[in-house]
């Protein structure tokens, strides 16, 4: 048997899901292969979504017209916005979600999304003909041909599983590795390394002690990840819960060591260093007498926690009994050990911006193949090859997003720029824009591109356009109105802040730090009438509007650098340069250059080895 598709995609992970839908609602008859219908975005680590920068892109895929955020929103059990006493630019939203719910609910969304078909199955082949892929092949001898294949294995491709001196092969617990396609790729000159992470053991509820734990309730006002104006939350709310390791846990841990596939050599991959295993934490940071530890639970109704900051693939009796010796643990028992997990992934260097793979034609790479860790990088990554394959079938241009634009346009301009050599995770610090890149204003950011390529439908942009709107009429009260000392100064007092002397314009009292506009709603009538018509969308619209005032200095600021910045984006450097005849780049540059061929001066400019000197002599040799 054989059929035809736009767009195949293999592996319904958090990037397969985010793909097939995005293909499918450009128009693309859309086949998502996976190994278990079961386990759509199946959240095979913690149970959360966000966090720091990754709210953001959370924020960002749902500006799109992406699922991540709705179905997190449908599914979350507690939402927090982090880093709420800095910045508006660290501010970043995470949630705990109903492991169950949220594979179910993405199920639900894919169902109800027409031009997606599914197939169960393990794709053991692409085809490839002329360095082009043409089509799948399947266990089951199923032959799938499409115009554009989307690969988003995850962790399955040849992955294994380590518990102390245990071996087994799998793409996570409990599910079969995938086996074949990585050789396929790998015959026809696709970089092929491998990587390492890991998950702690999961434990029973009713055997911790919660009464000596540290509660660790959401906010009381939850958050919401879509700038759709649904209602959250909609499961009951629970609580995660803080203890720590102590040094009899680390001496007990310590006895595994020698059994340890970390440090006797039988890990070959490369695992992440900001999510270090418990093990890795005990060698790095030696001085110190404990660690952290967040039991987090993994649905609304079930016993079972997640322990995070406890990941580890030690021998399961010094898992267990270290467990044991954690206040509130003393009788633990728990559902399955932790284990580390190495498995294939390609060098993202050999991407193009859409994605698409330099070496075959028509061939997509998203997610944890790229060798990034996280649901929402993965996420975004498939979104964004979703995109732009279905763009291509339909011969428009390509949708790319800069790194003034969006943290997802800094995510894959680093994977491609400058490839990775360890898991790669988002963080804030990686964006140079982050002012710009903030989780409030995704919508006014992105929401407009995706309605002109066709993505976001008309109620999301004319929910964008009424809140913009409703922005700008707040700045406008502001800067236009004054207040008299009697209006306000009983508000400034109790700010502890200077009161009038005279009548002030209004903008200059909400720049003072003491001061936040929400204390300013309930005196003044014109502005709690703003607030009132607003409605659903009245805290966000006014968070929104007083970042943009506040900030307003340092916004334009950025704003500035970034343009400076994206001129080198415009100097377009042929695809056959010889980077040879320039006799004043390094040797490093001219290698670097020649292996990776950047498109403009701007992506050379950020590729690894390549100097500020290099890319002055780029743009001299271009006549810039």
């Amino acid at each position: 048997m054989e059929e035809f598709y736009d767009i195949i995609v293999i592996g319904a992970g958090h990037a397969g899901c985010e793909a097939a839908a995005a293909a499918a609602n450009l128009g693309g008859k859309t086949l998502l292969i996976t190994m278990d219908m079961t386990k759509f975005a199946q959240m095979s680590c913690n149970p959360a979504v966000g966090g720091i920068a990754k709210g953001q892109i959370v924020r960002e895929i749902d500006a799109l017209g992406g699922y991540m955020g709705i179905v997190t929103d449908r599914t979350a059990i507690q939402f927090r916005m982090l880093n709420r006493s800095k910045g508006p630019a660290m501010w970043s939203p995470r949630a705990q979600s109903d492991r169950m719910a949220f594979s179910a609910e993405w199920r639900k969304m894919l169902e109800n999304t027409p031009n997606v078909s599914f197939w169960q199955d393990t794709a053991t082949d692409i085809f490839i003909e002329n360095m082009t892929s043409t089509g799948v092949k399947t266990a089951m001898g199923m032959n799938f041909r499409a115009k554009k294949i989307i690969l988003t294995a995850g962790t399955f491709l040849n992955g294994l599983m380590h518990v102390g001196s245990n071996k087994l092969q799998g793409g996570r617990a409990g599910d079969a590795p995938s086996v074949g396609l990585s050789d396929v790729l790998k015959q026809n000159g696709v970089p092929t390394l491998r990587m390492k992470t890991g998950t702690p053991a999961r434990l029973d509820g009713r055997t911790i002690d919660f009464s000596v734990l540290e509660e660790q309730p959401g906010d009381t006002e939850p958050v919401k990840f879509s700038f759709l104006p649904h209602k959250t939350p909609v499961l009951g709310q629970r609580s995660c819960f803080i203890t720590y390791t102590n040094l009899d846990v680390h001496a007990h841990l310590k006895t595994g060591f020698e059994f340890s596939p970390l440090f006797n050599g039988t890990i070959k991959g490369v695992g992440p260093r900001y999510c270090p295993s418990i093990e890795d934490k005990l060698v790095t940071f030696s001085e110190r007498d404990s660690h952290h530890l967040f039991l987090e639970p993994e649905g609304e109704d079930t016993e079972e926690y997640y322990i995070n900051g406890f990941s580890s693939s030690l021998p399961l009796d010094v898992q267990y009994n270290a467990l044991r010796k954690i206040k509130g643990l003393e009788n633990v028992k728990i559902f399955r050990p932790g284990y580390a997990i190495e498995y294939d992934y390609f060098d993202p260097q050999f991407l193009h911006k859409t994605l698409e793979s330099k070496v075959i034609s028509n061939l997509y790479f998203a997610g944890q193949v790229n060798g990034t860790t996280g649901y929402e990088e993965a996420g975004a990554q498939g979104l964004m090859a979703g995109i732009n394959a279905q763009l291509s079938v339909l011969g428009k241009e390509s949708f790319i997003l800069g790194r003034d634009e969006a943290y997802i346009g800094v995510l894959i301009d680093d994977l491609i720029t400058k490839g990775v050599d360890e898991p790669y995770r988002m963080f804030t610090s990686r964006a140079e824009f982050r002012l710009l890149l903030r989780q409030d204003n995704a919508d006014m950011r992105l929401t407009e591109k995706a309605y002109r390529i066709g993505l976001a439908n008309q109620y999301r942009y004319d929910l964008m356009t009424q809140k913009r709107i409703f922005i700008q009429n707040v700045i406008e009260y502001f800067r236009a109105t004054s207040v008299t000392p009697d209006e306000i100064n009983s508000i400034l007092i109790s700010k502890e802040t200077n009161p009038l002397r005279q009548k002030t314009k209004l903008l200059l009292i909400l720049m003072r730090p003491q001061i936040s506009i929400f204390d300013l709603i309930p005196t003044l009538q014109p502005l709690n009438e703003m607030f009132e018509t607003f409605g659903a969308s009245g805290v966000e619209v006014m968070e929104s509007a007083e970042i943009e005032m506040k900030y307003e200095g340092y916004i334009q600021r950025e704003k500035d650098n970034a343009d400076k910045l994206h001129r080198l984006e415009y100097v377009k450097i042929p695809e056959t340069f010889d980077y040879s005849r320039l006799q004043s780049l390094s040797t490093e540059a001219v290698q670097k250059l020649s292996k990776f061929k950047p498109t403009t001066v701007g992506e050379a400019s950020r590729i690894s080895g390549v100097s500020p000197s290099d890319v002055n002599v780029l743009l001299v040799f271009l006549g810039r």
